[in-house]
């Protein structure tokens, strides 16, 4: 029961470290209107979040975007991604076409972080949704899975303490086999991926890339000094303008002292 208990905790400390309190995800609704015509144009960009990721979080890497210009949306996962993938993906295709009819826009774009590259990933390639995405950009996800899953299944006695998307995102798993199954980027969406040599939820961070076409870029390549983890990735000026040139489909040029 106490290894149960502690395989538990160890699933659910990124709610603890991402925010102190939960927010629901609220019916999109179109952001007001920002003075770089360029970007406002552009498709909106829909932020994914991952496990335990409550939408707080992740309005730092949301706030970059509305300064660039972006018409932009933070997506919690429902049960704060604790449950199967699949089923929030389809929850999540459901959130995209509600953007698309709010903003009158064809095409969104996502930039996802751990889990919720997972969802986008399923969404494309399993439910269609590469007519309906123009880019997808991942921070962190273990897109092959990670040791840090199948460490806390062990603790967990198999069962990662009852969280399926911990179970789904060991190295080896079914989901992971029928995802990676195939073309790792189906359809004519652009395809990004960054991850850090110091994510501590990752592992082996090679397990955060994609084949078939992808651009996958490790932060450290390029700025070998930068110290970025996992939940470091969607505040991080470095891996943000990473981001931002993956949304104009621009070269790959971190700036390494970016804050």
């Amino acid at each position: 029961m106490l290894l149960r208990k502690t395989a538990l905790v160890l699933a659910l400390a990124t709610a603890a470290l991402l925010a102190s309190t939960a927010t629901a995800t609220a019916a999109p609704a179109d952001p007001a209107p920002t003075p770089f015509a360029a970007a406002a144009a552009a498709n909106p960009v829909i932020v994914v979040g991952g496990l335990s990721g409550v939408a707080v979080a992740y309005e730092p890497i949301a706030a970059r975007l509305r300064a660039d210009g972006y018409r932009t949306f933070i997506y919690q996962l429902p049960g704060l991604g604790l449950g199967d993938i699949p089923t929030s993906a389809r929850a999540f295709a459901t959130y995209v076409n509600q953007v698309r009819a709010s903003t009158g826009a064809a095409t969104v774009d996502l930039v996802a972080h751990s889990e919720g590259g997972l969802v986008s990933r399923y969404y494309l390639k399993r439910l269609g949704g590469t007519a309906a995405v123009g880019r997808y950009v991942s921070l962190g996800t273990p897109q092959y899975g990670t040791y840090v899953a199948n460490i806390v299944a062990f603790l967990g006695l198999g069962t990662c303490a009852g969280v399926v998307a911990c179970q789904q995102m060991t190295i080896g798993s079914a989901f992971l086999a029928d995802l990676n199954a195939g073309d790792d980027t189906p359809g004519a969406v652009r395809y990004t991926t960054i991850r850090t040599l110091q994510d501590e939820l990752v592992r082996p961070t090679g397990n955060a890339a994609v084949n078939d076409g992808a651009t996958n870029v490790l932060i450290q390549a390029y700025c070998p000094l930068r110290v970025v983890g996992h939940l470091g990735l969607v505040l991080d000026g470095t891996a943000y303008t990473i981001v931002r040139g993956a949304l104009v489909d621009g070269p790959v040029r971190p700036n390494c002292l970016a804050l």
